[in-house]
């Protein structure tokens, strides 16, 4: 976790005193040191599908497409947003069309989200770090938009009470998630994301490829291009020179993915 150190730095430089930027840092790392303790125990495990019971993930998508429509229409930056936390999530295509259909539900009029948040927390979500985790996916879609309107920041409060999420905590949550954004907006952030498209170019894969089937492509591919591989071919100098290469690329793509999408 760094973005609160990002956060307050940049707060105190815009006060033009080089004291409250280190003032702002100092803040910033406190924050940044309490907050990764609450998410530590769930990133060790990975927030694979694999580790997320079908009740969760129905009330989350659900939840999703509740706040998504609460305020008359779903964005395409909604959407967009929903469907990434499905990729990153790894869920497989049968879990993917199953929380599609969840959003739907979510969608429908009259439809009562509470029920469902107070039953995930006496069940799936007993733990704080997964019931964190739940609020966080739940901004991660509704501030893809440029604008959070009034409505959906009362239910995302309302979500929250249930789940018994503070207002700091919250507004800790929406800091990062905004942080976030604008580094992704940023010279850097586009830097980064050309990083990540010719990692999913080098394994021949997309956003929308499972992770089973993102490992299944590395193994191949390692098997076909890695120097030991092709020694029964004789190769020459220049041909080993290439496959050490081009497996140096495979695995440094690989690498990447499986931390973007926290592959186990």
């Amino acid at each position: 976790m760094y973005w609160g150190k990002v956060i307050g730095t940049l707060a105190g430089m815009a006060t033009l005193k080089p004291w409250f930027a280190l003032l702002g840092l100092f803040i910033g790392h406190q924050f940044d040191r309490g907050f990764a303790e609450r998410y530590r125990n769930f990133e060790q495990q990975g927030a694979a599908a694999g580790h997320l019971p079908d009740d969760y993930l129905r009330s989350l998508f659900q939840a999703m497409g509740h706040i998504a429509k609460s305020d008359g229409r779903v964005s395409e930056a909604e959407i967009r947003a929903t469907r990434a936390v499905m990729h990153r999530l790894g869920l497989a295509p049968a879990k993917v069309r199953n929380a599609i259909n969840w959003f739907d539900d979510g969608k429908r009029p009259g439809f009562d989200v509470l029920p469902a948040i107070h039953r995930l927390r006496r069940g799936p979500a007993r733990k704080p770090e997964l019931r964190m985790l739940f609020v966080r996916l739940l901004l991660e879609v509704a501030l893809a938009k440029d604008h959070l309107p009034k409505q959906e920041r009362a239910l995302i409060w309302s979500i929250c009470s249930a789940l018994e999420i503070g207002r700091v905590e919250l507004a800790q949550l929406e800091a990062m998630i905004r942080a976030q954004k604008g580094f992704r907006h940023s010279p850097e952030g586009n830097a980064d994301a050309r990083r990540v498209r010719n990692a999913y170019r080098t394994l021949g894969v997309d956003e929308s490829t499972t992770n089973d089937e993102i490992k299944k492509a590395y193994r191949r591919l390692m098997s076909k291009n890695h120097p030991d591989k092709i020694v029964s071919r004789k190769p020459d100098a220049s041909d080993m020179a290439d496959a050490e290469r081009r497996t140096r690329e495979i695995r440094s793509a690989y690498e990447m993915l499986k931390a973007r999408r926290s592959i186990r």
